[in-house]
């Protein structure tokens, strides 16, 4: 508040942190990997986030929901989205600044 009363510009980002446990963190880290070796994923960095495509079945759209609904919690400063057609299951993740390279580091392991 301080800098802000001063004058100085602020940005609006929120900062990029998780706010999962580190237990927590391992146990989703595992679930996104067993996701992406059981529905063929294939990642694709973007300049603002990332694209992660995967075989489209009902039980791997059920654990991708479960899972963006968590990183939706814990990682706000990102935008977490699923599309979902008949070809492929998308996961679309979108961030500024800092939180771009963020994202590629989070998942530079899936795909």
């Amino acid at each position: 508040m301080a800098a802000e009363a001063a004058g100085t510009n602020r940005t609006s980002e929120p900062p990029v942190a998780c706010s999962l446990t580190p237990a927590d963190l391992a146990g989703q880290r595992q679930r996104w990997r067993r996701l992406a070796a059981s529905a063929d994923a294939q990642r694709r960095q973007t300049d603002d986030g990332l694209r992660i495509g995967f075989r489209p079945d009902a039980e791997a759209e059920r654990e991708l929901r479960a899972l963006v609904a968590v990183e939706q919690d814990c990682c706000g400063w990102a935008s977490w989205s699923v599309e979902a057609t008949g070809e492929r299951l998308t996961l679309v993740v979108t961030a500024a600044g800092e939180g771009v390279a963020a994202l590629h580091g989070m998942f530079a392991e899936l795909g």
